[in-house]
């Protein structure tokens, strides 16, 4: 598998639906794709990989099959968009919302559905954001350094 393209993220019916490169025939990338609930391990198809099992050369055609599995098998009852306020920086997703005047955050590397995120609480979502982003420039950095010395 390749990395998980947050940038084609589409949020739905209280989930997150996250294509993939699956594999390559002929040259060609076969898409499939991942799940993320906003009820976080209590939903049904919180990170689960293409529970449909259908693939496609298409992105959008991979984002239509689950939305149709969504529609059929949703276990989430939403009014509003849990994966609204989400965010791609160096190649991770920084999702970040807000409860009883705080903001929280979540956070996923490109490789994999653990979430890394730090339990920290911010007064805006701006703050929220750029210590995240400071934080994963810091790590770049640190990353840099120790090839160069390696």
């Amino acid at each position: 598998m390749s990395r998980f393209l947050y940038e084609k993220s589409v949020s739905y019916k209280g989930h997150l639906i996250i294509p993939f490169v699956f594999g390559i025939v002929d040259g060609n990338p076969i898409y499939s794709y991942v799940l993320l609930s906003e009820l976080g391990h209590k939903g049904k198809f919180h990170k689960s990989e293409n529970p449909v099992g259908m693939y496609s050369c298409s992105i959008s055609d991979i984002i239509d099959i689950a939305k149709s599995h969504l529609d059929d098998n949703s276990d989430v009852v939403t009014e509003g968009d849990y994966f609204k306020s989400r965010y791609t920086y160096r190649g991770d997703i920084i999702i970040t919302y807000k409860l009883a005047d705080k903001y929280f955050y979540d956070h996923y590397k490109n490789d994999s559905l653990n979430n890394v995120a730090a339990p920290r609480l911010f007064a805006s979502e701006q703050e929220c954001i750029t210590w995240v982003k400071e934080g994963l420039d810091r790590s770049h950095i640190n990353e840099e350094v120790e090839r160069a010395q390696g």
